[in-house]
């Protein structure tokens, strides 16, 4: 139908769930495929990821994201609170749904465009990254509030330090790793051997970036970047990586991720239950109205204080809208802790399934409209 391939997944999902059939219910495997998928999507991102073009962009990807994260948090809570009349907690828990970005859905939307290595994609998937980080502050800093009344800076001090530490050395294990896998590779007759140890590599960096309060798709993203041709290690320039052993890696690894990578997005429309809104509520039509608005102005605004052409802005900020499952995992946070009663919730679940389904098409259309404006660079 034209349409970018995440849609008919997204569709998928809604279909087979409780929303339509509900033939399908999400459950703990489908739960665990989806995020095999998921962290393996982001270490194929990271493989192909341009660091010094990513750190080219780093001024400008961190302002988009800071800004970003606080104009929707901001918008969402202030409209919450004193325009709706919620409660404090409440209004924090829905401008922190609001701050979300599903890195997985805008990668995927721009490299099935074949704009994933452009200079706005850089921009981009640098912004969710911070996005993602920022994120798993707040709800380490909001859950801990919910449960136990106050906010501990030694705790958030202690998640930060865990997350940077993270980030810094865990590129650094995988690239004096990859030596070792090219000879276990030049040695071993065993058909396969590649896919099979770097999939467990990436798990384990998933695992490990969990372990230290980071997102587990962050594990695999920096293990992409560190067996990719363009890392080096500034004290250990002799690990340069082959980039003909990097690109037969990636051969080796694609058939396995397209495989998983789908699951994800098909378990994220499987996760929004429609059924669960009362239609005929005017406070949900309301409420979830406004808020769509907020979310979908919170992450145009970003790009507008970055030097780079209006039209290149206004990509930046479409494809920064999208909620997914980072904004899912926020708002069932919220309601499981018994925080978001089931209009509020049915209202976010609503703006997560707009944003979530309806971005890809704006994206492709606006690709689609504009291509010889937007140069795939």
């Amino acid at each position: 139908m034209g349409a970018p391939s995440i849609i008919g997944e997204l569709f998928a999902g809604v279909l087979l769930g409780p929303s339509l059939l509900g033939w399908i219910s999400p459950n703990e495997v489908i739960k665990l495929l989806s995020e095999i998928g998921i962290i393996l999507l982001l270490f194929e991102v990271g493989l192909e990821t341009d660091l010094g073009r990513l750190a080219k962009a780093g001024s400008k990807a961190t302002v988009v994201a800071f800004i970003g994260f606080i104009a929707p948090f901001l918008l969402g809570f202030a409209a919450s609170h004193y325009l709706f009349g919620l409660d404090v907690l409440i209004s924090l828990f829905i401008g922190g749904t609001l701050t979300a970005t599903s890195i997985g859905i805008t990668v995927r939307v721009l490299s099935d465009l074949g704009q994933h290595k452009s200079n706005e994609a850089q921009i981009v998937l640098g912004a969710a990254v911070i996005d993602d980080l920022l994120g798993v502050f707040l709800l380490a800093v909001l859950y801990e509030f919910a449960t136990s009344g106050t906010v501990s800076l030694e705790y958030t001090g202690k998640i930060i330090l865990y997350v940077g530490g993270f980030v810094i050395l865990a590129p650094v294990l995988a690239k004096l790793a990859s030596p070792l896998l090219k000879h276990f590779h030049k040695q071993s007759q065993t058909p396969g051997l590649i896919p099979t140890v770097l999939v467990s590599m990436v798990l384990i960096f998933a695992v490990l970036a969990h372990f230290v309060g980071a997102p587990y798709i962050l594990g695999g993203f920096v293990a992409g970047i560190a067996l990719s041709r363009r890392f080096f290690l500034p004290f250990a320039a002799a690990l340069k990586t082959d980039p003909e052993f990097v690109q037969h890696t990636h051969e080796q690894m694609k058939p396995i991720i397209q495989l998983f990578t789908p699951i994800f997005f098909v378990m994220v429309g499987l996760s929004l239950d429609l059924t669960e809104v009362d239609w005929g509520s005017g406070f949900v039509w309301t409420f979830s109205l406004s808020m769509l608005a907020l979310a979908i102005l919170g992450k145009l605004i970003g790009p507008w204080f970055v030097k780079e052409p209006n039209h290149v802005r206004i990509v930046i900020g479409m494809s920064m809208v999208p909620r997914g499952e980072v904004g899912l995992v926020f708002a069932e946070l919220g309601a499981t802790a018994g925080i978001l009663k089931t209009e509020v919730y049915a209202g976010l679940v609503l703006v997560i399934a707009y944003t979530t389904l309806a971005s890809p098409f704006w994206i492709k259309q606006y690709y689609k409209r504009f291509s010889d404006r937007v140069p795939d660079n």
